[in-house]
């Protein structure tokens, strides 16, 4: 697997260590976790996310997805498609419906690059004013 293929969203060429603690990311890095956090920092997207990563047998479909908000189902499938775009989650459409399931290599990747490396010591916060 090749540097880039791993560090879309920052893991360096081992993927034993997050880069977002270890090192700066490059540029093109930073645009493409960018992509994933601004779909996450909306709070219906990441409702939809969770209600579809907590899916017994992995899948939902729209119509189960749609009743949970106060959203046509026009605006849901909006939101779907930028979680899609950001890569978190992919779909089928079987005959009417579209069903969603999580892509887990992107959120294992995405937990990777937040989680601090075991044993190391959290930084020391600046006191306001220094």
């Amino acid at each position: 697997m090749s540097n880039q293929e791993l560090g879309v969203l920052g893991q360096d060429v081992e993927g034993c260590c997050p880069a977002l603690l270890t090192a700066p990311l490059a540029e093109d890095q930073a645009t493409e976790l960018a992509k994933v956090f601004k779909a996450l920092g909306d709070p219906i997207r990441l409702r939809l996310l969770s209600m579809i990563a907590s899916r017994a047998g992995g899948e939902v479909c729209v119509c189960d997805l749609t009743p949970h908000f106060d959203l046509s189902q026009p605006t849901v499938s909006h939101h779907l498609k930028l979680l899609r775009q950001a890569g978190l989650i992919d779909c089928e459409r079987r005959g009417t419906w579209v069903y969603y399931w999580l892509i887990p290599e992107m959120t294992d990747r995405l937990a990777g690059i937040l989680t601090r490396p075991s044993g190391t010591p959290l930084p020391e916060r600046a006191e306001a004013g220094s």
